[in-house]
């Protein structure tokens, strides 16, 4: 195994180094006690996932797997932080494949029991990869998804700047994200490191785990000059830590300049296949055509000194590690990039081989590296002597890493503004902008309030609170070209973040700005607008927000072929499912304005609140929430007159549940009601949400005047009516007992007849209704691509007229009568 130094410290000798937090200078951990301690990393790391495939029982046939390659490159670098550099404010996002070595790192420091240690991959486990949502030892940053823990310690930085400026500085936190070099292949990165509102956060460092492999192969030649060059063009410190002070030493020695040489113009493979070899034959691979003047700078190396040399890289170097932090803390005014450059499998007889991403170490291998540590059988699993050198300097690392419980919410009484005063058409699109900009009016709500779009700021009705609340910029700027309808004024007490247009970034950020009340110490309620059919382009970012239980509200909008003109790259289609289908959001699509401001009321007391700080919150309402909105405006009559019969408090009611009947058939036609059963006419439910309602409202009228009872019902978030099902459903299958009738969709759609669902989106979003009453469902919405006309026309050509309405009610009761 490789060593930096060697030898066991009887005393903890320490080197000072400089402190960002505070300008003050700390003292440095001795470097052999690290190396004492990374080892141990390195074989806790290991043996979870050796234990995990090899002795855990296997209940299916289903690989378990892990990465033990991928750990051990990162192994010097996590100990060179975790024990010695950083602070209990700093935040770490770590890479996906090394969570073994983040779970080692805080067991060994008390934060893990050791029970876990063999439960890796398991069921209530440790997960595969860091989550903040479902690990006991808590990482500050979800990872998996590979380029999304890299960005995300950039926004939290940001959002860090953005709390400083509006409710005071917190106590100076360092943002680190450590990543694989694979992951810079990633094009949501180099969005993030371009973005203007991640500039001069002088607070983030990026560790690249250099090891130039990525999961099929050793990487053909070394892109470290293009990537070095795009990080400084976006401003960016860089700086490489490419040889340890071994092979520095060696350089300033005779004939060190031509090793130096030598070794920076090898083939990243024929560097990378030194690591399997040793004796005599590493001697002859790595002296194979260098010039004579190499052979002499190593002629007096032992074989074993040789091997040392060469996989002497600076990231496995304990003190060159902690040198190039030190130079990033110093740089203040940008954000700083380290190139470790390290060896896959580091340390294990695995290391630098081409196929080791998901290899593991045999038993033997296992049974020798146990050994080589002075480990049993019944001591492997063991911490540290807490009266050893390591133990004393784990229990101050975990006094010294310890964070005090941080605000998770804030209780708001949000009103619901009257936007839709008397029937004048209106938008849900307007409606939204002009909720937003009354409540801006109340301070108490106010303060917390921070928006941010891709560019689409005033397109999306954000304008009005623009103008009210400014441009975020951590200095003030001068707005050189005066708008009298946007006062664009940029300065420290802004609070809309504008952003480039990377739908990737708007969720990156939406998600950390959903995470302030835990990274940062304040409760924010964060608001996003995009255009609807963007969020596509945004979704693996919109994923990573919610599975790390961000709460926030996005707004999508226009939305749907009703952004008739705008032809089908601007229409959305499958953005409804989307919504409904992502854990942890509520999707929700209002038709009118108040009900749209009832809707964003609610939802901003329940982002303000906090995780679970609601009790009477379902499970769906306790994360993000997601507004499909639309610039159709429509007449505010209908909901008025559903207002006037119905009563604001169980409207209200209803609408926050999932859905009211806006249009009641025997109201408008009572000669439909007959006395009896015999009496009865047909009947039929019109289920609709969004724009298309006007056509809803006028086949209702037609099928009324032909005899056929038709409801109108309006569908404020199928998503809260879908899980109202889905619970009692669980609920029976869970306890084997006979389901219970889905209230909030019972109370509206008592009346049993067949049902006929309709929306500007895929037709399928809401064709489940039928199954949850138990009736005949005739489904139509948008199932193809769009193109560019009027709205009659894309609505004529996707069934969503009020003719291919009226046509639908009729095959429904057609089939409910079979």
């Amino acid at each position: 195994m490789l060593s930096n130094g060697g030898g066991f410290a009887e005393d903890v000798r320490h080197h000072t180094s400089p402190d960002k937090g505070n300008g003050m200078s700390k003292q440095r951990v001795d470097t052999d006690l690290l190396d004492e301690i990374q080892r141990r990393v390195l074989w806790l790391a290991v043996r979870m996932v050796d234990f995990a495939n090899r002795e855990r029982e296997l209940k299916d046939d289903v690989k378990v797997g892990g990465h033990q390659a991928s750990s051990a490159s990162l192994t010097s670098i996590m100990t060179a932080l975790y024990f010695d550099h950083l602070d209990g404010a700093d935040r770490v996002s770590v890479k996906p494949h090394a969570s073994p070595v983040f779970h080692a790192i805080q067991y060994l420091l008390g934060n893990l029991d050791e029970s876990y240690l063999k439960r890796l991959r398991e069921f209530g486990g440790l997960q595969s990869y860091p989550s903040r949502t479902k690990d006991p030892d808590a990482p500050d940053f979800s990872t998996g998804s590979v380029g999304l823990g890299a960005a995300a310690p950039l926004f939290a930085a940001a959002t860090r700047r953005y709390v400083d400026s509006h409710f005071g500085e917190r106590p100076h936190s360092r943002f680190i994200a450590l990543i694989g070099d694979a992951e810079l292949d990633e094009g949501n990165v180099w969005e993030a490191v371009a973005d203007p509102a991640t500039t001069e956060l002088g607070n983030v460092m990026w560790v690249v785990d250099f090891n130039r492999q990525s999961l099929d192969r050793v990487i053909p030649g070394i892109r470290i000059m293009q990537w070095r060059a795009q990080f400084e063009a976006a401003g960016w410190h860089v700086i490489e830590v490419k040889y340890g002070k071994k092979l520095q030493a060696k350089f300033a020695q005779p004939f060190g300049k031509e090793l130096e040489a030598w070794i920076d113009a090898m083939a990243n493979e024929q560097y990378q296949s030194l690591f399997g070899f040793s004796g005599q034959e590493l001697r002859t691979r790595f002296l194979e055509g260098a010039p004579v003047e190499v052979e002499k700078s190593v002629a007096e190396l032992s074989n074993e000194e040789l091997y040392e040399l060469v996989t002497d890289l600076g990231g496995h170097n304990l003190d060159s590690l902690r040198d190039a932090f030190a130079v990033c803390d110093s740089v203040t005014d940008r954000p700083s990039v380290v190139f470790a450059y390290t060896i896959k499998g580091w340390g294990l007889p695995m290391a630098g081989n081409p196929r080791n991403h998901s290899a593991l170490l045999s038993g033997d291998q296992i049974d020798n590296f146990r050994n080589e540590l002075g480990l049993t059988a019944d001591t492997e699993w063991s911490d540290f002597d807490p009266q050893s050198p390591a133990g004393v300097l784990a229990a101050q690392r975990r006094h010294d890493l310890h964070r005090a419980p941080t605000s998770k919410g804030v209780e708001l009484n949000i009103p619901a503004p009257e936007v839709a005063t008397g029937t004048k058409p209106l938008s849900t699109q307007e409606a939204f902008g002009r909720v937003l900009v009354d409540l801006s009016r109340i301070e108490e709500i106010n303060k917390y309030l921070v928006t941010t779009a891709p560019d689409v700021a005033t397109s999306t009705n954000l304008a009005g609170f623009i103008n009210r609340n400014g441009i975020y910029s951590p200095d003030e700027r001068r707005a050189w070209n005066e708008d009298p309808m946007l006062k664009w004024a940029e300065g420290p007490t802004g609070q809309h973040i504008e952003l480039g247009i990377s739908e990737m970034n708007l969720f990156l950020l939406l998600g950390q700005l959903g995470l302030s009340w835990d990274l940062s110490d304040q409760p924010l309620i964060p608001i996003g607008t995009v255009y609807d059919p963007f969020v596509c382009r945004g979704l693996d970012a919109f994923i990573y927000g919610t599975y790390s239980a961000a709460r926030f509200i996005i707004a999508g909008t226009p939305s749907g072929v009703t952004l008739a003109p705008e032809g089908g790259a601007h229409q959305s289609t499958i953005t409804a499912s989307i919504g409904m289908e992502l854990p942890g959001v509520t999707f929700i699509e209002p038709t009118y304005g108040t009900a749209l401001s009832w809707m964003l009321s609610d939802a901003i007391s329940r982002v303000a609140a906090g995780p679970s700080e609601l009790k009477t919150a379902a499970p769906y309402d306790d994360g993000a929430f997601y507004f499909r909105l639309t610039t159709r405006p429509l007449d505010q009559a209908p909901f008025e007159a559903a207002r006037k019969r119905i009563g604001d408090a169980v409207l209200k009611r209803q609408v926050l549940s999932g859905g009211y009947r806006l249009f009641d058939a025997f109201e408008q036609f009572p000669e439909l009601r007959g006395a009896d059963d015999a009496e009865r006419v047909p009947m039929v439910h019109l289920v609709a949400s969004g724009a298309v309602m006007p056509e809803v409202l006028a086949a209702a009228q037609e099928l009324c005047s032909e005899g056929v009872a038709a409801h109108v019902i309006d569908v404020t978030s199928a998503d809260r009516w879908y899980g109202a099902w889905q619970r009692t459903l669980r609920q029976a299958v869970r306890t084997a007992s006979a389901p219970s009738l889905p209230g909030p969709l019972w109370s509206v759609l008592g009346d049993r007849a067949p049902i006929v669902t309709i929306q500007d989106a895929s037709s399928h979003a809401m064709a489940w209704m039928g199954s949850a009453i138990g009736v005949p469902c005739v489904s139509l919405g948008v199932d193809s691509f769009g193109q560019s006309g009027t709205v009659k026309d894309l609505y004529n050509i996707n069934d969503l007229s009020s003719g291919a309405i009226v046509n639908a009610a009729l095959a429904s009761l057609a089939l409910d009568n079979r």
